[in-house]
């Protein structure tokens, strides 16, 4: 009877992860559970935060995109609780935001007169 009460957590916990979405709060992870070598990229935009998280003892950071701190905090505090954030630093991106995942316009050929 234990096993059923603990897998009927397990699946509440599930649908509630499933429940937050980044896009609600003006958000965009690019990166999840990533080396700090990878989220010190440059070609990041500048508005990217890094976000260190403690969840289940285990240590974590995502890269996420966001206008204001805030609402990376309410995020992350909405689907993991209490004490999950660790620390939420400032990005080392040095792309503009309304550039960034831009291609470049491609070069059009001359004519000959």
């Amino acid at each position: 009877m234990t096993t059923t009460t603990t897998e009927q957590k397990v699946e509440e916990k599930k649908e509630e992860e499933s429940k937050v979405k980044p896009s609600d709060y003006s958000c965009q992870i690019l990166l999840e559970d990533t080396t700090l070598e990878k989220a010190n990229d440059k070609y990041f935009p500048t508005d990217a935060f890094n976000v260190t998280l403690n969840i289940d003892g285990k240590e974590r950071l995502d890269v996420i995109r966001s206008e204001k701190m805030v609402n990376v905090f309410d995020m992350y505090y909405d689907q993991y609780g209490k004490g999950a954030v660790q620390k939420i630093d400032y990005g080392h991106g040095t792309i503009r935001p309304n550039l960034w995942g831009n291609k470049p316009a491609a070069a059009k050929k001359k004519r000959r007169k």
